[in-house]
């Protein structure tokens, strides 16, 4: 979907993490919810890498694992690393603002008490400080197209469109190498989703590393390279983008497929059945109650995320696609 894919470097690697809330039930017995479990992608540079997933599933929270901002009741184990190192929460702190920045879902997120031109500036040392990072603003702010009088605006005093441009000029302040966004296009018009996912295009051109984090399809495959697909806390396939072609059949996992399946343009096919809810995750497969052909072992066994044909894919029965 870019023009760098072909001299990418690996920015973030993320293994088998899993997320866990402490909780207190009836009685107040404790009890562990396993939000998402073992949970691996990997984003190099000029790539933009899209979580595809329904709302509430919990995706977001690997925003928060990575930029080291779960809640204190939280457990994360598993593996990340950043460039290279190991991303634990020391470095977490030293890149959040900097090299790894949030493109937030919501605009509540400005303060409504600050012009917007502080609030992208943020903390300075002294005038001079100020002085330099104000021309830095302003050069970010023109290049999606704030106009100076935007400066002294307080956020109630924009537009949806204009909020979303100076949340994506916050984040690119520091020129980060990583951008995650996180549901950058609900409640947003045509024209406006198509304008925030040109500006996600456009940061992978610059050579950065995109996380999108959204439960659109239609978004996600207008500009993403790979397409995690994420199912009750699980990633259950990592495919090319290119792979929603055509019908379908290059992607492995039945889920991906019937979510292909229910797009208008294939017919919007729906499947019975929803997805299985946190602290109600069946034993083996998560899919097994709605998948056409289920075997013994996907009742019991909850399968591995394995490599297929240069894909990952969470199934008992994928090899067997490219085994006819």
């Amino acid at each position: 979907m870019n023009e760098n894919s072909e001299k990418s470097e690996e920015l973030l690697s993320v293994s088998n993490i899993s997320i866990s809330f402490l909780q207190y039930t009836r009685g107040l017995r404790q009890n562990l919810l396993k939000v998402i479990s073992d949970l691996t992608l990997d984003i190099s540079t000029g790539e933009i890498v899209a979580i595809l997933g329904s709302s509430g599933s919990g995706k977001s929270l690997l925003a928060h694992a990575i930029l080291g901002i779960l809640p204190k009741n939280a457990t994360l184990t598993g593996e990340m690393s950043f460039k290279g190192k190991n991303l634990d929460q020391n470095l977490k702190e030293n890149v959040r603002g900097s090299e790894i920045a949030l493109i937030p879902q919501s605009v509540n997120y400005l303060d409504p008490l600050m012009k917007v031109s502080d609030q992208v500036i943020g903390e300075t040392v002294d005038e001079e400080d100020k002085k330099t990072k104000k021309i830095h603003q302003r050069k970010v702010f023109e290049e999606y197209g704030l106009g100076e009088e935007v400066d002294d605006l307080y956020p109630f005093q924009l537009s949806g469109g204009m909020a979303r441009r100076v949340l994506v000029s916050t984040a690119l302040i520091q020129n980060p190498d990583l951008v995650i966004a996180d549901e950058p296009t609900p409640g947003l018009d045509d024209k406006a989703i198509e304008e925030t996912l040109n500006y996600l295009k456009q940061m992978a051109n610059d050579g950065k590393g995109v996380l999108l984090i959204t439960h659109d399809i239609n978004a996600a495959l207008n500009v993403a390279d790979k397409i995690v697909i994420f199912y009750s806390g699980y990633v259950i396939e990592i495919v090319n983008a290119k792979d929603f072609s055509g019908d379908g059949e290059n992607l492995v996992h039945p889920y991906t497929r019937a979510l292909y399946k229910a797009l208008p343009q294939n017919g919007f096919h729906l499947y019975e059945g929803h997805q299985p809810i946190h602290g109600e995750i069946p034993e083996g497969c998560v899919y097994y109650d709605r998948c056409d052909h289920p075997t013994d072992c996907c009742k019991t066994l909850n399968p591995e995320l394995q490599d297929i044909q240069g894909k990952k894919v969470r199934c008992h029965r994928g090899h067997r696609k490219y085994s006819r």
